[in-house]
Parts: structure tokens; C-alpha cells; sequence
């Protein structure tokens, strides 16, 4: 099973200084939900509980926080839907709740209602228009480079009121798409409504390989460009922010994750987007 565990997924720990630790432990730990929706597909939602900073971090310890049991119901105000749960292999942890009726459209309102033991969590979102991706290439630095990066271009829409997020999966090796390091964009920082930006592969915990930034010859690389609510640009800069003030994205720093989660932490997020495919040299 490859050992991968993308961004939240359901480690996200409760923070507390050393002097907290003892209290801490005698917390009930917390419902943690990473779930979205995208125009033209279905939910997603995975769930789990924290991990105590005290607790030894691996891909087993993960699997022991995993919420299977619950009932996980959205509604777009008129349709609702329970999510199915199933195993994929391909992720750490591998099961995930998904639906099969209830597409995203944009323009529409989303609520999430899970309901696990005595505990209720629910969250609303909804689904900004899709801009779409003009291009995207694979640029080298050096052409006997064997490793490059994404160079992206759209047309951010006068008048409108955008924020983005671009993510990368490279196909055979990401199961999910994973937001590219200094990915999330609001078009406030943009000096003209064309848009060209580079993009660096985004964090993976517990990679197979080493970390490492950028991509390689051999790789086919599904790029997407995401319009995200203001909440989720919140939620994944401070995830971000995570990443690069302690080094260690599994452990918070001194201040706790943005969430739009009641009654638990993570992100419920409704996504417009755009793909392209970019296919790279062979390797040599």
C-alpha cells in the first residue's frame, strides 16, 4: 500500500504547550473532517479524530484515528444525500466517504451534517464559477535538467472577486490532487487580470520518495486550477503557514488551523475547476 498521508487527512493534532500536556490528554479529542465538493463531480469526505501530541506519529498510529462509522449527509437545500464510505488502498488512511447523486454546481449552497456517536458537526459552503486554465507546461531550468517545474496561465475576471488554489497529482504516484506549495491566490496580489504564474509540488507526508519539489521527466502531471471560498483560502494558508513555521506539517505551531468546521476542525470546502494534463519527457 503506497504510504502516503495528504495535508490534514486526519492528523491534524491539538495543540498545547508542554505545561498543557496532562490536561491535554484528558481532552476528548476532536472530529476532524477534510471534505469537498467540485463543479461537475461529487462530495468527498474524510474523517477522523486528533492525534495528542504526545502520541507517536506513523501511518499505523494514523489508521488507529480513523472515523468509519459515521453518517455523513449533504444537501444542496433541495437534494440530499448520505455518503457511502469505501477503502481505497491508494491513500493513508484509505477510506473515504463519498456520494454518488448530489453534483456540484456553481453558484450553490452545501451543507455537511456528520453525525458519529453523541457528537454532531456541521459546516456550509459553496461552489464559486470555475475560471479555466488558458495552459499549463513543463519548464526546465537547463535543457539537460532531468526535473522541472509547472508554469500556469488564466485570465482572472475583471470585476469579480476571485481566490484560487492550484494543485498537481502526477498520475501512478498521487491518488488525490495535492495544492502546490504557494498555491493558494487571491487575485487582490495580482498587477493584471493575466495570469502566469510557477508551481511547486505541494507537501506529502509520508512519501514513498523523497520530498522533493519539483517534477520530473516521466511524469504525467493532471494540473488544476480551483476557485475556493475566502474560508478556504484561510484554511489552507494557515496549513501552509503550518508547514513552513515548525518544518513539520503534523504538528501545529503556536496558533490553531483556520477552520469553517461546528463543533470540530477541518475545512468543508466547495471548489469550481479547471484541468489540464501535462505530459513530460520520457525518462531517460
Amino acid at each position: 500500500m503506497k504510504k502516503y498521508l495528504f495535508f490534514l487527512l486526519g492528523s491534524i493534532l491539538l495543540s498545547c504547550s508542554n505545561d498543557d500536556f496532562k490536561m491535554e490528554k484528558s481532552l476528548e479529542s476532536k472530529i476532524v473532517v477534510e471534505g469537498w465538493i467540485e463543479e461537475g463531480d461529487f462530495a468527498n469526505v474524510l474523517l477522523s479524530s486528533s492525534i495528542p501530541v504526545t502520541d507517536v506519529i506513523d501511518s499505523t498510529n494514523v489508521l488507529n484515528h480513523v472515523i468509519r462509522s459515521a453518517k455523513i449527509t449533504i444537501s444542496d437545500g433541495t437534494i440530499s444525500e448520505v455518503l457511502r464510505v469505501r477503502n481505497d488502498k491508494n491513500r493513508v488512511p484509505p477510506f473515504v466517504y463519498f456520494g454518488s447523486t448530489l453534483k456540484g454546481e456553481a453558484g450553490k449552497e452545501y451543507t455537511l451534517k456528520i453525525e458519529y456517536l453523541n457528537r454532531v458537526v456541521e459546516a456550509i459552503t459553496t461552489i464559486p464559477k470555475t475560471v479555466d486554465l488558458k495552459s499549463a507546461e513543463y519548464i526546465k531550468r537547463n535543457p539537460a535538467d532531468t526535473t522541472g517545474y509547472i508554469y500556469v496561465k488564466f485570465d482572472d475576471p475583471l470585476n469579480e472577486k476571485n481566490y484560487y488554489q492550484i494543485a498537481t497529482k502526477i498520475e501512478g504516484e498521487e491518488p488525490i490532487f495535492v495544492p502546490g506549495f504557494y498555491g493558494n491566490l487571491d487575485d487582490k496580489n495580482f498587477k493584471e487580470s493575466s495570469v502566469s504564474i510557477q508551481i511547486n509540488r505541494g507537501v506529502i507526508l509520508f512519501p514513498k520518495t523523497k520530498f522533493t519539489p519539483y517534477f520530473a521527466d516521466g511524469d504525467l502531471i493532471h494540473v488544476k486550477l480551483r476557485t475556493q471560498t475566502k474560508e478556504a483560502l484561510d484554511f489552507w494558508n494557515s496549513w501552509q503557514n503550518e508547514i513552513v513555521n515548525s518544518q513539520n506539517p503534523i504538528y501545529p505551531a503556536n496558533t490553531s488551523l483556520k477552520s469553517n468546521i461546528k463543533g470540530g476542525i477541518g475545512i468543508w470546502a466547495g471548489y469550481g475547476q479547471s484541468t489540464i494534463i501535462v505530459r513530460t519527457p520520457p525518462k531517460k
